[in-house]
């Protein structure tokens, strides 16, 4: 992909044109194989980090379960109609609640691997 550069001046309005790359280029070898992305590398994460993420994962799990439980309690009309069937409001908002709480769970595995991590390092030391 091409950058842009703005050509003009203060006086008028920039143009944009596009610049030629100077970036070299990696060629793939000979034999045809590529390199992993390295999105794909295993990564390592700080001690602070891992107790933060495991942490999230922890409230998020307190937060959501209270919110659906005071969803499923709500007296105010917004969550079930006058006839005792759930509302919009409450289909969309426990959508909300459940993915919430499927992601903080995914975030707190992955700090809880972290940790885990972490500690099986220390201890081969």
């Amino acid at each position: 992909m091409k950058a842009l550069k703005v050509v003009g001046t203060s006086l008028n309005v920039p143009l944009f044109a596009p610049v030629a790359d100077s970036t070299p280029r990696k060629s793939a070898p000979p034999d045809g194989r590529m390199e992993p992305l390295p999105i794909l590398e295993p990564m390592k994460l700080s001690r602070p980090v891992s107790w933060f993420l495991l942490a999230f994962g922890v409230w998020s799990w307190f937060i959501w379960i209270t919110f659906v439980k005071n969803l499923c309690k709500d007296g105010s009309g917004l969550a079930f109609n006058d006839a005792g069937d759930p509302t919009a409001y409450f289909w969309v908002h426990l959508l909300l609640a459940v993915t919430s709480f499927l992601l903080g769970t995914a975030i707190g595995v992955i700090g809880f691997r972290g940790v885990r991590a972490l500690r099986r390092e220390a201890a081969d030391k």
